[in-house]
């Protein structure tokens, strides 16, 4: 397969050259140089205009520098950015009503990034379980699902599948008991053997994975089992979280909970995990809820964080998920997901590239005709960039398309000619 590169300017050759030379290996970006970004849209250092299709993961859900929460992390920079939790501020008291309020939980355990809540929602299961289910201590069990990816900490890659991410990186993490995503029948077999098992941690869709939608009601099913043998539900909503899946949590499967949790979701998690979009992607900020059942275990001195719960992030958090309610992004990404998803499968109708479309809300993925080891999902998405749409491989041949939540119904049309003329372009 021909290797399409396209022409770097010597500024973007010479910028990539010093990540290259000074930072560590451990991202393999596209070859693209951003220095701005509005809305929907990022620009190289030569000034071309790009979609984003990315959306960072699924941070900037908001959109590119949004002006109110911008706004809100300047005026709170201005004045104060860090006290530490040896002092109160006033910000973080109103941060963690507005939150608790907004989720439907009693308490918040504010963290930074994604793999710090994760660590943190797993620590909290534990503790519950020793001393609240009375399981004896050191022998807790928390069930994962294969495939999953819940961050790159040495505990969370204790129960990847990922061998990139695990080798020489031993010895790992125990305590973990993986199965199959999506199996019902494997968690109840689990859950029926052991007395040891403290929580079960799931993505309500596996976005690292290829976006993989897991079967309606599985959820559901595998909350009821967790109630049945009392083991903590702990839902990892990092990247599906805030609007993403055309609802306000993915765990709300389909009910009307797209203002709020005011009304009773699908799935309630005993523990959920938010972060990137927590901030519209200007700050990093994550946040852990339980209901006091569970968060009262935590004591002084046994968890936490300089940075975790400061002003700028309390400001950030709270204009992030004002936008998210004001601009009824959960309602724009069910509506507009259908319409990307309809178009992507018309697409697929004429071009064999794409073997399968899939996805929930604005997070969706197309599966390319070839193994995980070949390149062309990549030079696909060279291709993408060159004709001013940015994507990302993911798992080889499995390509993810998550465009801010504000996109425009016009946006997406435009969008969709750019992946069809590309994907045209390698018949």
């Amino acid at each position: 397969m021909q290797q399409f590169q396209g022409e770097l300017s010597s500024k973007s050759e010479s910028l990539i050259a010093k990540e290259n030379k000074y930072g560590a290996h451990n991202y393999h970006p596209l070859p693209v140089v951003l220095d701005r970004g509005e809305g929907v849209y990022v620009w190289d250092v030569d000034g071309k205009q790009y979609f984003d299709f990315l959306s960072a993961y699924s941070a900037v859900n908001q959109g590119h520098c949004h002006p109110k929460i911008v706004g809100a992390m300047v005026k709170q920079a201005q004045t104060l950015t860090l006290t530490s939790r040896a002092f109160h501020n006033d910000q973080l008291g109103v941060y963690e009503e507005y939150i608790t309020k907004y989720f439907g939980f009693d308490k918040v355990l504010p963290m930074n990034t994604g793999a710090e809540a994760v660590e943190t929602a797993l620590k909290l299961c534990r503790k519950w379980a020793y001393e609240v289910k009375g399981i004896a201590e050191n022998q807790a069990q928390i069930v994962v699902c294969e495939n999953n990816f819940h961050g790159r900490t040495t505990t969370i890659i204790s129960f990847s599948n990922d061998e990139g991410a695990r080798k020489s990186f031993g010895p790992f993490t125990e305590g973990f008991i993986k199965i199959p995503y999506d199996d019902i029948a494997a968690l109840e077999e689990v859950l029926s053997s052991s007395s040891n098992i403290a929580g079960f941690l799931v993505e309500p869709i596996q976005g690292e994975a290829g976006v993989y939608v897991p079967t309606e009601g599985y959820l559901a099913k595998a909350k009821a089992l967790c109630e049945k043998h009392n083991v903590l539900f702990i839902a990892d909503e990092v990247q599906t979280g805030i609007a993403r899946t055309g609802r306000l949590l993915a765990t709300c499967g389909n009910c009307s909970c797209t203002d709020g949790c005011e009304n009773k979701p699908e799935v309630k998690a005993d523990i959920l995990i938010l972060g990137k979009a927590i901030s519209g992607g200007v700050y990093p900020v994550s946040a852990v809820l339980a209901n006091d059942a569970i968060m009262n275990v935590i004591k002084p001195g046994q968890h936490g964080s300089t940075f975790g719960g400061n002003p700028v992030a309390a400001a950030v958090a709270i204009a992030a998920l004002e936008v998210v309610k004001e601009e009824k992004l959960a309602e724009n990404a069910e509506r507009l997901g259908v319409i990307l998803r309809d178009g992507l499968n018309k697409i697929a109708a004429s071009n064999s590239l794409i073997t399968l479309v899939r996805g929930k809300g604005l997070l969706n993925a197309i599966v390319i005709d070839c193994d995980e080891e070949s390149d062309l999902a990549w030079n696909i998405c060279l291709k993408f960039r060159d004709n001013g749409l940015l994507a990302k491989p993911t798992h080889g041949n499995k390509i993810r398309l998550a465009p801010p939540l504000v996109i425009t119904e016009a946006q997406i049309v435009e969008c969709l000619a750019i992946i069809e003329k590309s994907l045209n372009e390698f018949k």
